[in-house]
């Protein structure tokens, strides 16, 4: 299967990011409170940066799950060394709670993310 197309245009005020992972956009579910609140019971298989960088990329998502950052900025934001929120990143892109291109982070739904 061929890579999707790289959009052209960066997203902005009225154009929303397209999602790295288009087949794979989260919906809400009904019990939904910014989090999913199954999380809860996958909280245990994390690390501390694991945790902070998810729960911080769900804080900053737009309605697709998708949002923008450097490591560095993530790194500040979170009182983390940049190594930390790499390893984070890789930790939980191979759990599949998240999908990233740089430099967009996209946020997958939990039914993904294998136990």
């Amino acid at each position: 299967m061929p890579p999707p197309p790289v959009p052209t245009a960066r997203p902005g005020p009225g154009r929303p990011a397209e999602p790295v992972d288009p087949a794979r956009v989260r919906t809400l579910p009904p019990h939904f409170a910014w989090a999913d609140h199954r999380l809860r019971d996958r909280l245990q298989d994390l690390a501390l940066e694991e945790i902070a960088l998810l729960f911080f990329l769900h804080l900053a998502a737009d309605k697709t799950g998708c949002s923008f950052w450097a490591d560095s900025t993530l790194a500040k934001r979170l009182g983390l060394k940049e190594g930390d929120v790499i390893q984070a990143r890789y930790a939980l892109l191979s759990r599949g709670f998240i999908a990233y291109r740089y430099p967009l982070y996209q946020i997958l739904p939990l039914e993904d993310a294998p136990r």
